[in-house]
């Protein structure tokens, strides 16, 4: 296994151990500031990682990215003209990207329970497209 599979393959397998956590913390009947302060952690990571595969995935094709104020949101845009991720896919993504904007900006005990389960509740669903859509990218690409 290379380089390419080896990184592909540890950044995933990360982010599905935090799918099984953040699922775990979603079942928890009564939650309280900090259960809400995990589930952030969790979707926060599950964003990153998906923009760490992307990076990756441009880097290993020669395809730089500037890093501007605005480039979570180029490195979307980027993959889906590189078709990398859909377009569809990259909508629900833009929904974890604003969400790690508030995340990184503001405070644990400013999170709103009504926007933060639907997406975390989401999350299992759009990653696992997300992984989907990265593996045929990479097998039409015959990237390793």
């Amino acid at each position: 296994m290379g380089e390419y599979e080896e990184y592909q393959l540890a950044e995933r397998e990360a982010m599905e151990r935090t799918i099984k956590l953040l699922s775990k913390g979603l079942l928890r009947e009564s939650k309280e500031e900090l259960d809400y302060a995990g589930i952030s952690t969790y979707l926060h990571n599950l964003y990153g990682g998906a923009e760490n595969i992307l990076k990756h995935i441009l880097k290993h094709c020669g395809i730089r990215i500037a890093l501007s104020d605005g480039w979570h949101k180029e490195l979307l845009m980027v993959a889906i003209n590189q078709g990398i991720v859909s377009e569809s896919l990259a909508d629900k993504l833009r929904a974890y990207l604003r969400f790690r904007h508030f995340f990184i900006h503001g405070y644990g005990f400013m999170l709103e329970s009504e926007l933060l389960i639907p997406l975390a509740e989401k999350a299992e669903a759009v990653f696992r497209q997300f992984f989907k859509e990265i593996e045929l990218y990479t097998e039409k690409s015959k990237i390793r």
